[in-house]
């Protein structure tokens, strides 16, 4: 009997053909969503952006970092250029600031919210800067949003690879799969500590259970930050990874 052989798709092929699936899922959702100037007015979008910006500062705290002054930051899926432009407040120089993102459409939104940020259109997977070229990398929402664990493994690559030595990486992410949303799934502590060997991880867990965060917004920030404090009920993890 003739042996058949079996070819498995190359991590190329694998790659691209994720990467097209998360472009169609971001397409469909940006069709499907109210715009931006809409949902980030809303109570309880307002309460997580706080909290999580409290959380941040208090890890960059206990980090040493009082400045950001000076330090070369890439932020990996920077979507609409948010989270740069957020880190200017805390001393960043602007020339020294830069984005990734798959969408051509965000990057093209980013470029005109922040003329000084320089945002490339790429894949996470294959990023275009020398190695231990960044004092700091940061991730929003990346992870989970990536199916395919190959895929996962390759932009953790290359975030440890761009990162230099003693660099932080701040990571913000979902812990759990959403049973109504197919199109992710959560990273836990164990799977972060697989990614990213070797770093010394500081992990915070925030952000209340959206469709509950969404009634207790209505409710008032007492009522959110109260809940947000049990923690039991929060959903996402928010670190502070050293490269050792």
């Amino acid at each position: 009997m003739p042996t058949v052989e079996t070819r498995l798709p190359s991590p190329a092929a694998t790659d691209a053909r994720e990467l097209e699936r998360i472009r169609g899922v971001y397409r469909k959702r940006g069709t499907a969503l109210l715009p931006p100037r809409y949902w980030r007015t809303q109570p309880d979008h307002l309460y997580r952006a706080h909290e999580k910006e409290v959380a941040m500062v208090a890890l960059f705290r206990a980090a040493g970092l009082r400045s950001l002054d000076g330090l070369r930051i890439l932020d990996v899926g920077c979507g609409r250029g948010e989270t740069l432009r957020q880190f200017l407040e805390y001393g960043a120089t602007p020339e020294l600031l830069w984005g990734i993102d798959l969408m051509q459409e965000y990057v093209l939104e980013s470029r005109r919210l922040g003329a000084h940020l320089k945002v490339l259109c790429g894949s996470a997977g294959q990023l275009p800067f020398a190695d231990g070229s960044f004092h700091m990398v940061c991730q929003s929402m990346v992870f989970t949003s990536v199916l395919q664990e190959g895929t996962r493994q390759r932009i953790a690559g290359e975030i440890r690879r761009v990162l230099a030595s003693g660099g932080k990486f701040l990571w913000y992410d979902f812990v759990y799969n959403n049973p109504w949303n197919p199109d992710v799934r959560g990273v836990k502590r164990g799977e972060i500590e697989r990614l990213f060997p070797g770093f010394h991880i500081k992990l915070r867990r925030i952000t209340v259970a959206p469709p509950l965060g969404r009634i207790l917004g209505w409710l008032g920030p007492v009522a959110y930050h109260l809940v947000a404090r049990t923690r039991l009920l929060c959903t996402h993890y928010l670190c502070l990874m050293e490269k050792q």
